[in-house]
């Protein structure tokens, strides 16, 4: 920088002879291009708005200027590069001291008082579940823990409870709205905590808080304080609702029950639900808040999994071959480059998370099977990665959890207890064989008075879906269904 005329000392950064506010844009327009200060104005305006064609048309006018006024072309050349430059970043210098009274606030708030702070940040953006979760994984960082969403203790939005807590916000649940959540507020305020989803009902307006709200709230686990079973709650929705109707209409009315005095209705069963597993729970969960809010994805799988795949992803080290991994699919991309089109797979067992990647071949054969918040086993190479110091894993095969399932267990048992209807075995099996990759099944009867272990012939080998598994213990128990590797 040594060549730059005296008359630029102040237009740039002295140590790296960058321009770096927008008034030093005009500056070095007016000394070396001869710019009125209106004309360096106009010169930033189009810098500010990236207008390419009235850049260019600058770019002669500047030059032209520096002739004029005895300067070497080449320089006035490279100065409007640096402006160029500079238009893709730079901002004026009262906007810069502005930015920089607010960060330092901010940062203060954040190092002080970070629950507040960052109660108030999700506030900010109850509608943009994107940015909730950037926000919720960086207070996890903060060490902050959330309290679950709750219709007897959360408001429209997040709350620092203390130092540590926040309580998360009923508005940030897809499918509420202000105007419900500040109705459910007010009836609370009025007449204390909602003591079951039939006292919700009733205590609601049923034009403001409808049934995809509460839906939606049991989704999230709002209503968990006062019944912990989520399948059960949804299944009674509607009755819930038809009960306060008819209860409404019967105050409206009179009746038989106005003898039992105010409020007191007989009371409604509500119908028995088997509870959702963790799978199922999350995955509605994810529906109402947008991601997972109570546990990890892959914990519901992780006790069966590791029996075949014992390594956690933060403990996978290079190796020369192949290695197996299992994970949830966090996230997909997919790019086309020379060879084809290629997918990076974002993988979380809750250890980490990491990324795999599938080439054209690869990604052609499993193209199928690459869906988000499923299982993935992974068949690949794990090596350093030197650009980003983590590793690199490349996957060779990809299988969806029922194929590997097939793939590595010895046999699917089956304990049947004095239940020897065969048919319904054939009916739930039959859909699954699979003799080429299927699993061997094993069945243990026990009648009481004899017991006796037989494996079914190979033609009756299945593959171990999802679906497979969840109705054979919906029939035979949860306990009696099991996975042998």
């Amino acid at each position: 920088m040594d060549y730059f005329h005296p008359d630029l000392k102040g237009c740039l950064d002295p140590t790296y002879g960058v321009i770096v506010y927008q008034e030093q844009v005009m500056q070095i327009s007016q000394i070396i291009g001869g710019y009125t200060l209106g004309g360096a104005d106009m010169l930033r305006r189009a810098m500010g708005k990236k207008k390419a064609e009235e850049m260019a048309k600058h770019r002669s006018l500047i030059a032209e200027g520096a002739a004029k006024k005895g300067y070497d072309p080449k320089l006035a050349e490279m100065l409007f590069d640096l402006m160029a430059k500079f238009a893709e970043y730079g901002f004026n210098k009262s906007h810069t001291a502005a930015y920089a009274v607010v960060s330092y606030q901010t940062a203060w708030l954040k190092a002080h008082h970070c629950a507040a702070f960052m109660a108030a940040t999700m506030s900010s953006e109850l509608d943009n579940t994107d940015q909730l979760k950037v926000f919720y994984d960086d207070c996890l960082v903060n060490k902050l823990e959330f309290l679950p969403p709750d219709v007897n203790e959360s408001f429209y939005r997040f709350v620092p409870v203390d130092r540590q807590h926040i309580r998360y916000a009923l508005g940030a649940i897809k499918g509420t709205g202000e105007a419900a959540v500040d109705h459910i507020v007010a009836v609370r305020n009025e007449g204390g905590p909602f003591t079951d989803l039939f006292d919700f009902c009733q205590r609601t307006d049923k034009k403001t808080v409808n049934k995809r709200v509460i839906e939606s709230l049991i989704r999230a686990g709002a209503f968990d304080a006062l019944e912990p079973n989520r399948a059960k709650l949804f299944a009674n929705v509607g009755l819930a609702m038809e009960a306060a109707e008819q209860q409404h209409a019967n105050a409206n009315q009179g009746g038989l029950f106005d003898l039992l005095g105010d409020d007191v209705a007989p009371p409604v069963p509500m119908v028995e639900t088997r509870p959702w597993n963790d799978a199922v729970k999350l995955a509605e969960e994810k529906l109402a808040v947008g991601f997972y809010l109570s546990g990890h994805p892959f914990s519901a799988y992780a006790q069966e999994v590791r029996g075949f795949i014992k390594t956690p992803l933060a403990r996978l080290v290079p190796k020369r071959e192949p290695q197996l991994l299992v994970s949830f699919v966090t996230g997909i991309r997919v790019k086309v480059g020379n060879r084809g089109k290629m997918a990076f797979v974002q993988l979380d067992d809750g250890s980490t998370k990491l990324e795999v990647s599938l080439f054209a071949e690869s990604y052609e054969a499993n193209r199928s099977k690459l869906k988000d918040d499923t299982v993935l086993v992974v068949e690949g190479k794990v090596s350093e990665d030197n650009f980003s110091g983590g590793l690199r894993i490349i996957a060779d095969k990809v299988y969806e959890l029922g194929e590997a399932r097939s793939r590595y267990a010895r046999s699917l048992s089956l304990q049947m207890n004095g239940n020897s209807d065969v048919g319904k075995l054939k009916t739930l099996l039959q859909p699954f064989q699979s003799e080429e990759a299927g699993c061997p099944v094993r069945i243990s009867y026990n009648n009481g008075r004899a017991r006796g272990d037989l494996m079914l012939p190979p033609a009756w080998g299945v593959r171990l879906d999802d679906g497979l598994l969840l109705s054979l213990r919906d029939w035979l128990g949860e306990d009696s269904v099991r996975v042998l590797w």
